[in-house]
């Protein structure tokens, strides 16, 4: 994020538009124009989406329902982060119930409980809505190859396949590049490469778990406690 805007004699990034003129709602076109420059560039700001959220609120009529969910889009990309409730938390209850958000949130819940299945279909009934974002594919991949690592040392072709919504051909090449990437290994023993062995990592192998108590920051302890009293 370091585009230049013209803001009356002088020019300033969205950063500093962001930073120094956070509630001012002159501002809003601006952060308009660069979500759509995060679409198509790729790139992402959850500061600058966030207080553009925060602009609607105040100028409900202004609000752009084709931003919004472009937000919501970029916001779960960005998963396991908890962006999208973040933005959904500052998004009205009212916007919330319109069929492309309603449709947006399900896809989340999905996500969050790792039903990959059933959120490849449910994107598949809404390509107008996620296929606005480029590389919206590929970001909920990478999110469902973090959540197969946690969990498994090795895992069915079949499991990773229905995770990732890839088959035949293109799995193959997929697995190819995982295996001179990240360090993948593809177990023939059992048939065409039926089983990938994922890399080793505290969560999924309890010999190299740490202690509990190591593990957790002091803070998060702390901030706990007062929950539980």
């Amino acid at each position: 994020m370091g585009r230049e805007r013209e803001a009356g004699k002088g020019s300033y990034t969205v950063e500093q538009l962001v930073a120094f003129n956070r509630y001012n709602p002159d501002i809003l076109p601006d952060l308009e124009n660069y979500v759509n420059e995060q679409v198509s560039s790729q790139t992402y700001s959850l500061d600058a989406n966030l207080c553009l959220l925060r602009l609607y609120q105040f100028e409900p009529e202004k609000m752009s329902s084709q931003i919004v969910a472009r937000i919501l889009v970029k916001a779960l990309m960005a998963m396991p982060a908890p962006d999208f409730s973040l933005c959904l938390f500052l998004i009205p209850e009212r916007v919330q119930m319109e069929e492309q958000f309603k449709t947006l949130i399900v896809l989340s819940h999905y996500l969050e409980t790792g039903r990959f299945r059933q959120f490849w279909d449910e994107a598949a009934k809404s390509r107008h809505i996620v296929e606005a974002v480029p590389g919206f594919e590929q970001s909920i991949q990478g999110y469902a190859i973090h959540v197969l690592s946690l969990t498994y040392q090795k895992i069915p072709r079949t499991v990773l396949a229905e995770a990732i919504n890839i088959e035949g051909l293109s799995l193959d090449k997929f697995l190819e590049h995982q295996v001179a990437s990240s360090g993948w290994v593809i177990d023939k023993s059992q048939g065409r490469g039926q089983v990938i062995i994922l890399p080793r990592n505290e969560f999924n192998d309890p010999a190299l778990k740490k202690n509990a108590a190591d593990s957790v920051p002091l803070e998060h302890i702390t901030r706990i406690f007062p929950i539980l009293s």
